[in-house]
């Protein structure tokens, strides 16, 4: 008997798409385009006015992902309790969704730091300038690490969710075929 969880599914994958792809846009194309502004102290500030816009979005698109995963997570029972690798993908995936989690809610701090220290400009978006505060330095210095752990999670999770997609194909048919 097949059971179809398109609206979870569906739920699952494009609040992920949208966390993935939001996510690596800010890092290369909104981080990389407020980079280019003449002044520095509007680099950070454009920046940080154009992740303020995309948090709303982002954070519903965390929560439709985590609903999609519990509805998913919940029409599969029984096929998660007899199927080790996909209770192991299924594992494997809400611990890295926690620690994305956590890790976008921390750039969104740092966020918030480093537009309040915008008046001190920068070198980059996530590179300070040699006059930049500890406080502001420190905060650039982490969220250049994390624009780029972001999209690498958030990706990662792309790939499982695919790998356990792949899982659920019936092998009876592709077995009978001559």
């Amino acid at each position: 008997m097949s059971s179809r969880n398109t609206v979870v599914r569906s739920m699952h994958d494009l609040g992920l798409a949208a966390w993935f792809g939001g996510t690596l846009m800010g890092a290369v194309g909104l981080n990389g385009a407020a980079a280019e502004a003449k002044d520095p102290r509007e680099r950070l500030h454009l920046s940080s006015v154009g992740w303020a816009k995309w948090a709303p979005v982002q954070f519903v698109a965390i929560v439709v992902h985590g609903i999609g995963g519990v509805g998913l997570i919940n029409g599969n029972k029984s096929r998660l309790a007899g199927q080790g690798e996909a209770r192991s993908n299924t594992t494997l995936k809400l611990v890295l969704t926690g620690v994305a989690g956590a890790a976008s809610l921390y750039s969104g701090a740092l966020g918030r730091t480093i537009d309040k220290h915008a008046e001190e400009g920068g070198e980059g978006v996530t590179e300070p300038s040699a006059s930049a505060s500890k406080k502001l330095a420190a905060a650039q210095r982490r969220q250049k690490v994390l624009q780029w752990v972001l999209p690498l999670l958030t990706g990662t999770l792309v790939v499982l969710a695919a790998q356990q997609g792949e899982q659920q194909r019936p092998l009876s048919g592709l077995l009978h075929r001559h």
